[in-house]
């Protein structure tokens, strides 16, 4: 059977755009909630070494591409470039004087040396598990927009544009996996990326509940409460990891592909607002 791929007429277009973010020096931005700020501020410290680490995942595989996704993988790299520079901008922007982002940041860097240590195919097998759940989130923000009112426009405007995009790559990794491994015994390949889906479905929310108490201790929160608003705020209210539990066990289904699930007339009015945004000279 031939594995299914991303759809011919998905581009993965990078939009070079800068968003002024500077009203995240006023503390908490996601509408006065100290609790998902320290969510999103967690996720955001998370993304530069990320991406960097999904960008050298699929760009060691680049000679044994072609045709449409060695140009899928081209855009792959482009958009989180982008993204990684992007989130970059954003994380400087915390009070480093208060909140404990140098600690934070050490325990990603080690964690993505620990990923990048167990080579070129373990790093593109962490970066497809990943990329699945950063587009499970996406897809979460494209049906709740709620989620961010009452947040500086142009915060909110990074935010939806990077869940775009997250959604048109969401399985361009995947689709590398899929060609580099076409050798491999398919028992082998699906054993390989559902292990490593249970182990960062838990590691992911694990760290990310942890990086966000600690910015929640620093405003004041006891450690026991600070893990518990946390807990509430990405399991039960407004739950960010749990509303999206039927895409995350899709991934464990055989023949499982990411663009099973097409979200794009979902997100059809936002693509033309950020390809309008990016053709528009700064």
């Amino acid at each position: 059977m031939t594995p299914k791929r991303t759809p011919g007429d998905v581009a993965v277009q990078p939009r070079d755009i800068r968003f002024k973010v500077d009203d995240a020096r006023e503390g908490h931005w996601l509408g006065g909630d100290p609790v998902g700020t320290a969510v999103f501020n967690a996720l955001s410290l998370t993304f530069p070494d990320g991406e960097r680490l999904f960008i050298d995942a699929v760009r060691h595989f680049r000679p044994r591409l072609s045709g449409k996704l060695a140009e899928d993988v081209k855009g792959f790299i482009a958009q989180e470039a982008i993204h990684s520079r992007e989130h970059h901008a954003l994380n400087q922007l915390i009070d480093r004087s208060r909140y404990p982002v140098d600690e934070i940041e050490s325990r990603i860097r080690e964690r993505i040396a620990f990923a990048r240590g167990r080579g070129p195919y373990g790093m593109l097998i962490s970066t497809i598990a990943l990329e699945h759940f950063t587009a499970m989130m996406a897809d979460m923000h494209v049906r709740h927009q709620d989620l961010f009112d009452n947040v500086s426009p142009d915060i909110e405007r990074m935010w939806r544009w990077h869940a775009l995009e997250e959604l048109e790559h969401k399985a361009v990794a995947y689709d590398v996996y899929m060609e580099v491994t076409r050798d491999w015994p398919p028992i082998r390949r699906y054993l390989r990326r559902t292990v490593a889906m249970a182990l960062i479905g838990y590691y992911f929310t694990r760290n990310i509940t942890f990086y966000a108490a600690r910015l929640l201790e620093a405003d004041g929160y006891e450690p026991k409460a600070a893990l518990k608003a946390v807990r509430r705020f990405v399991w039960s209210k407004p739950g960010i990891f749990r509303r999206g539990w039927k895409t995350f066990l899709a991934w464990f289904r055989p023949g499982f592909h990411p663009w099973d699930k097409d979200n794009r007339a979902l997100s059809a009015a936002w693509r033309a607002e950020f390809d309008a945004a990016a053709s528009t000279p700064a």
